[in-house]
């Protein structure tokens, strides 16, 4: 695919594979989505917002570029879904071998 940090790699692979507590489980505990401002922090509002915008209504990312910064790696993607679809960016920071936040920006 691309040149993804691990952990990255496996956001984009548990939420293609419709897998929400792998996606989860790669969140510190107090890891947060940033959706456009809205802020969802912690495994139960990330869980929430997940099932209503994300892998509830079966969102999948075609990564088409990779920019990385420090702890942040940014993916463009294709999105595709019973959602949103179209291009986005998602903002991830990791911190150790768990993202801190996820941020979708555009």
């Amino acid at each position: 695919m691309t040149d993804l940090p691990p952990v990255v790699q496996q956001a984009v692979d548990a939420a293609n594979a419709g897998d929400t507590d792998a996606f989860l489980a790669l969140f510190t505990d107090d890891g947060a989505v940033d959706d456009w401002g809205r802020i969802f922090r912690g495994h139960p509002a990330i869980r929430g917002w997940s099932d209503k915008e994300f892998i509830g209504v079966r969102a999948s990312l075609k990564v088409t570029a990779v920019r990385r910064s420090g702890a942040t790696t940014t993916v463009s993607a294709q999105v595709g879904g019973d959602g949103f679809n179209g291009p986005s960016d998602f903002a991830f920071t990791v911190s150790g071998d768990r993202i801190t936040l996820m941020r979708i920006t555009g």
